[in-house]
């Protein structure tokens, strides 16, 4: 009855928010949302991952299909991406563009409009070009919008960026619900400094999108966001902009430092993450545009060689012992490379691993109900309503 009581107060809460732009809308970056909408989206997680606890359905179709596009590899987005469409009672398919008409030519308007028919979600994760993955995602938007007011769709369905080259708003928003119940409430977060540091890592290429979603969304909660890269590693500039104002208006700070030691110091979490440079991110997308695929491999070899220049940054116990009380919350979209565990040095020693093993998981559970939530708000309305009404409608999920 107690946690009966606790819903019903979230889902007040709930109803007290503007959420109506989400409605029939896409979720792209987090910057385009409001701060209530904002709000919205960790409510309704909130709500759902209570339901469940509590064996109640929260179905909310009957019927319907939520398609996957993923033009990346994935494991936890992917598993997240369909766990969210069951939980709300949509089935997923996946678009293989190998095997697809993609292969022979098709083209993105075409293809769009041609899995849409009976589509309420389109889930994508286009992530590893610069100017391309964003790109994309929009190109996918207008066809369905443009299929929808033509007539072709009978229901436009809604768009979720699984990751993308600018954000990864599903990431950074299962990470910043992890930390608002990792200290008690968002309202404990301002003045808390975080440290979203690059570390080493013996592999090529991995997109600035989770660098990029941390400090375009912690900075909006007075925290003291810190970025620390070696020189030359730069995320997009228009995007440290967005953390600037972001930061200016939330009441906290952004600032970008050059060592691990200065961005760790009194910290209160540390997020140690490799990335590749935005100049090589642009430079590997042009040369797979042209085809250019012997300068590829070089690029790669001169990029693992300029990695192997900064094998100290890496997470260990000394440099956790000089964060806030010596007990910082690490946190790390996962997989991380664990040095001596999964390759001989990487991003994190395996003690420190071993020892936020725990809290990372739980880090991750938090994924598929923010993209649920994502998803209930761009589909319902009245989202209170509908909830309130799965709540007394009591349909056991096990029976």
């Amino acid at each position: 009855m107690k946690q009966k009581e606790e819903i019903l107060k979230m889902i007040a809460e709930l109803g007290s928010l503007d959420t109506s732009g989400m409605y029939l809308d896409d979720f792209l970056h987090t910057w385009m949302k409001s701060d209530q909408e904002l709000d919205g989206v960790f409510k309704t997680a909130e709500i759902l991952r209570s339901l469940r606890e509590m064996n109640i359905s929260p179905r909310l179709f009957d019927s319907g299909l939520g398609i996957s596009i993923f033009r990346d590899n994935s494991t936890r987005t992917r598993f997240s991406f369909a766990s969210a469409c069951n939980m709300l009672g949509l089935e997923v398919q996946d678009l293989d563009e190998k095997t697809s008409q993609i292969a022979h030519g098709e083209t993105v308007r075409e293809t769009a409009n041609m899995v849409s028919f009976m589509a309420d979600v389109i889930g994508i994760r286009d992530d590893m070009y610069i100017g391309k993955g964003h790109t994309y995602m929009k190109e996918v938007a207008q066809a369905v919008q443009d299929g929808y007011e033509e007539g072709v769709l009978e229901q436009r369905p809604t768009l979720v960026n699984l990751q993308c080259d600018v954000d990864h708003p599903t990431q950074s928003m299962a990470d910043m619900l992890h930390v608002i119940n990792h200290f008690g409430g968002v309202e404990k977060l301002k003045g808390k400094k975080i440290a979203m540091t690059w570390a080493y890592s013996p592999s090529y290429g991995k997109p600035l999108s989770v660098p990029q979603g941390i400090i375009g969304l912690f900075t909006r909660f007075g925290m003291d966001v810190v970025l620390a890269h070696p020189e030359g590693y730069n995320v997009m500039g228009d995007i440290e902009e967005i953390a600037q104002r972001n930061a200016a208006s939330g009441g906290g700070s952004y600032q970008r430092v050059e060592s691990m030691e200065e961005a760790f110091r009194d910290a209160d979490i540390v997020y140690p993450k490799s990335w590749a440079p935005f100049a090589v991110m642009e430079e590997r997308t042009q040369l797979v545009e042209q085809g250019r695929w012997d300068d590829l491999s070089g690029l790669e070899t001169r990029c693992l060689e300029q990695n192997a220049q900064f094998k100290h940054w890496e997470c260990t116990e000394e440099r956790m012992a000089t964060t806030k009380d010596g007990s910082a919350l690490y946190m790390h979209c996962l997989p991380a490379d664990i040095t001596g565990v999964s390759c001989k040095q990487g991003e994190v020693s395996a003690s420190v691993f071993d020892r936020y093993r725990v809290p990372l998981y739980k880090e991750a559970s938090y994924k598929p109900y923010i993209i649920a939530a994502m998803m209930l708000l761009s589909r319902c309305e009245y989202p209170a309503e509908k909830i309130r009404m799965l709540l007394e409608r009591q349909l056991p999920r096990i029976v």
